[in-house]
């Protein structure tokens, strides 16, 4: 028991009692600090957790809204609850191969597409004048509408909760991951864990010969999480990215450039009905660079960190920067910029194929002198930022890691680009944490039935030393894996996990049975040469001298629906079944292609009897004398789980895989 002194005053004339009280005072604080402490130890975070989800970019945000969506207690950690899902470089989803994994994602019950239609400011379907394979359907966003509309949606799923730190450590009992610790010193226990870190893993920004820490600009790094998997024994590298700067359109003479308007008839990510197409969009512009342009970009190049060594790690090799263009490809007198605003009200535009981390100064008087940019004023400059990513060959196809037991990568943690790569992702990881913590069998896709599955088979299988990014002639069954039949192939997937609704389900089954009526009311009607004629010979296609079924004369190349549509028949099927666009649209590339998703459709259950053919966990390559040492070195590294993976791997060839065979057979 403390007793107060009596008043004794010391030579200084200051009160021992006044500092005996200030004595209690702090002593009773740091008391009550303590034991605050203790609290928020022992209760801010009192259960256990079935899967933490650490970052909350487009990863982090399907995979803790994945995980909840299945039962499971969730908890989403981030640095900074502001920034969720936030757009770090271009305002916009989808492109080439990329529209077809938002589409996949939305089928299976994730969140991107919904979050897509509803911040979109413009729609635009790519590649419409080739076939259906290639059709790639993109939007430009509204930047803070995006990320909004992720966090109320977020905000709205049960079981998910949400708190704000840096997560600096993982905590592990042997070789199983427990919880995570952070810089705060607070441990939360886990059965899971999903890192989805994206660029801020010792991330360091460069504009110039000027470099400082940062995830992204005006945030911090994240830093221990490196260390501490190395020490475990993951092998790690360093990857480089980097965005252009954002300007104030108010500065921009837009009369000078080109228009590139939205879709006339605007379509939408989500199958659901819940999100409607736009009504009203707005317009992006294309401008050029020019030889003056460059002439004063490589003024700067000796004061940039790609050509003066700074920068070591490697960068995207599809999304190159424009010094990095303006080198690669000397012969070009010009490149491309599109000018896209980031949303319906700001005025602040992004400069897509300006991308650079060249002084500021150098940036901003060679884009003075692009066409249109003549009175440009920075709202922020272009920057390069290198990050530590993790070989993707260290995972399983579940994205569980083959070194932790429950421990999970979704990306660029795993050497990929891209919101819709990294979206992907943490739909994968979220599902297969919830579903390993729930002791039911994992979930993965094979390459036959989702761009989400060739992304995916092409990391864990063949790696990537470069920032990886899906192009659609990374899909050998790309026939197969349209942006239109998504739902036919993987709501049936979402369905059975319990991520989309039973009314998702009936709606694409009706769809699809809708498809599938209209498919065969073509096999079996036939139409006189008399009505058939008219329409073959003003598309300069060879008239029928019999009565023929109308799929024939649909499935000629030149032939389309609207022309198939003048005959009386199939106008009045159409008003009679009340057929929407989609489900026409459907019927068509089924009519018109049906050869093509045959034939494809053989090839993959061919090779998928492969995918049958088992190896045995923990296989002895080295036992394998007649492979060669790089194909036993490969498969050793990487252990594929079946014949068809191990006859993925770069560097194994037929003969090996028919040793591996013979030896299997014995």
């Amino acid at each position: 028991m403390l007793c107060a002194p009596k008043r004794i005053t010391t030579s200084l004339g200051i009160s021992v009692y006044k500092l005996f009280n200030v004595y209690l005072q702090n002593f009773c604080l740091e008391l009550i600090l303590f034991h605050v402490e203790q609290f928020n130890q022992e209760r801010m975070f009192s259960d256990v957790y079935d899967v933490i989800v650490v970052g909350a970019g487009h990863a982090g945000s399907e995979a803790a809204a994945a995980a909840a969506n299945m039962g499971s207690k969730t908890l989403l950690i981030t640095m900074n609850l502001q920034n969720i899902a936030q757009m770090s470089c271009n305002p916009a989803m989808g492109g080439i191969a990329k529209g077809q994994i938002v589409r996949e994602i939305d089928a299976l019950g994730g969140y991107s597409g919904i979050v897509s239609d509803t911040s979109a400011i413009q729609f635009k379907m790519l590649n419409k004048s080739k076939g259906p394979a290639m059709w790639s359907p993109r939007v430009q966003s509204d930047r803070m509408r995006f990320a909004e509309d992720w966090r109320l949606l977020l905000e709205k799923t049960p079981n998910l909760d949400f708190y704000q730190e840096m997560v600096s450590g993982l905590l592990l009992e042997s070789d199983k991951i427990v919880g995570v610790k952070t810089s705060l010193g607070i441990e939360v226990k886990a059965k899971s864990v999903v890192l989805t870190n994206g660029t801020f893993l010792n991330g360091l920004i460069h504009i110039g010969d000027k470099n400082f820490g940062g995830g992204r600009a005006g945030e911090r790094a994240a830093t221990g999480i490196t260390e501490e998997l190395m020490e475990i024994g993951f092998d790690s590298g360093r990857m480089k990215t980097g965005t252009p700067p954002r300007v104030d359109g108010r500065s921009l003479d837009y009369s000078k450039m080109i228009e590139q308007p939205g879709d006339k008839d605007p379509e939408k990510f989500s199958y659901l009905d819940i999100t409607k197409p736009l009504t009203e969009q707005r317009s992006c512009h294309m401008t050029y660079t020019s030889p003056e342009v460059h002439d004063l970009l490589r003024e700067g190049f000796d004061r940039s960190p790609m050509f003066n060594g700074r920068i070591k790690s490697v960068g995207p090799r599809y999304c190159p920067s424009i010094e990095d263009k303006i080198n690669r490809f000397a012969d070009k007198d010009r490149h491309q910029l599109f000018v896209e605003p980031e949303g319906w009200n700001t005025v602040e535009v992004y400069v897509n194929g300006f991308s650079t981390s060249l002084p500021e100064d150098v940036q901003f008087t060679a884009l003075k002198s692009v066409v249109g940019f003549e009175n440009v004023k920075f709202f922020r400059p272009g920057y390069a930022i290198e990050y530590d990513y993790f070989p993707p060959t260290q995972l399983k196809h579940t994205l569980e890691t083959k070194l932790v037991d429950g421990l999970f990568f979704a990306g660029q943690i795993n050497g990929t680009t891209g919101y819709e790569e990294a979206a992907s992702q943490g739909l994968m990881a979220g599902i297969n944490a919830s579903l390993k913590v729930q002791e039911k069998d994992p979930f993965t896709l094979k390459r036959d039935e989702a761009y989400i599955g060739v992304l995916i088979d092409d990391l864990i299988t063949k790696g990537t030393e470069e920032p990886y990014r899906m192009f659609t002639s990374r899909a050998e069954y790309r026939t197969l894996l349209r942006q239109d039949n998504a739902d036919f192939r993987l709501t049936p997937k979402g369905y059975n996990l319990g991520l989309a609704s039973e009314k998702r389900l009936e709606r694409m089954e009706e769809k699809q049975k809708k498809s599938d009526a209209f498919v065969q009311f073509f096999r079996e009607t036939s139409v006189k040469p008399e009505e058939a004629n008219p329409v073959l010979e003003s598309k300069n296609s060879a008239p029928v001298k019999q009565q023929d079924k109308m799929f024939r004369l649909f499935a000629r190349p030149n032939i389309t629906i609207d022309d198939v549509r003048k005959f009386k028949a199939v106008d009045q099927y159409i008003e009679e079944n009340n057929l929407d666009p989609e489900v026409i649209e459907q019927t068509e590339i089924q009519v018109k292609y049906a050869g093509y998703i045959e034939k494809e459709k053989n090839n993959a259950d061919k090779l998928n009897r492969l995918e049958n053919l088992k190896i045995p966990k923990g296989f002895d390559y080295s036992r394998l004398k007649s492979m060669s040492m790089e194909a036993r070195q490969k498969l050793a590294e990487i252990q594929p789980v079946t014949i068809s993976q191990a006859s993925r791997i770069s560097g194994v060839s037929p003969n090996d895989i028919s040793v591996l065979l013979v030896y299997l057979g014995r």
